[in-house]
């Protein structure tokens, strides 16, 4: 692949800020048409779950002691199937898509949610699919079989 050079380079709350970046400078082209009391809590909420999925991922990771430095997925010392990862493979990320969600109807950018998308194909292609590389021929069988029962997002 032409790109390859970008997998694991870019720390993912870095694409993250990107993505938001994005979403703001977008904002005024058709604004949502709600009050911002109404966009400040449905965004909110939207803000506080992505949160809530990346801390549950963080804690897990952390309960395991393996390691959560998504640029180094070949330090990992085991592979994390409980929790939130018995539902998603990648909660962290998943709680990513949420925040720019909540943060695209907060900035009444309707045109931002044409950022998630590009969000997540860049998020799946030089961050996870490369994870799932290294785990699968570092853990094998286990970690093919976590691949086979578990969902990558939802």
């Amino acid at each position: 692949m032409k790109f390859d050079f970008l997998k694991h380079k870019i720390p993912p709350p870095v694409i993250l800020l990107i993505a938001g970046l994005a979403i703001w400078l977008l904002r005024n082209i058709a604004p949502l048409p709600f009050a911002y009391s109404v966009r400040a809590i449905l965004g909110a909420l939207f803000i506080i779950f992505g949160f809530g999925l990346d801390l549950s991922g963080l804690l897990e990771f952390r309960k395991f002691q393996t390691t959560m430095n998504p640029l180094k997925p070949e330090n990992a010392s085991k592979i994390v199937q409980t929790g939130i990862y018995s539902k998603t493979r990648n909660p962290m990320y998943l709680g990513m898509v949420f925040i720019l969600i909540g943060w695209s109807i907060i900035t009444k950018a309707s045109f931002g949610i044409l950022i998630i998308p590009i969000f997540i194909k860049y998020i799946e292609t030089f961050q996870i699919k490369p994870e799932e590389e290294i785990l699968s021929s570092q853990f094998g069988t286990e970690y093919d079989n976590y691949l086979s029962k578990t969902s990558r997002w939802i």
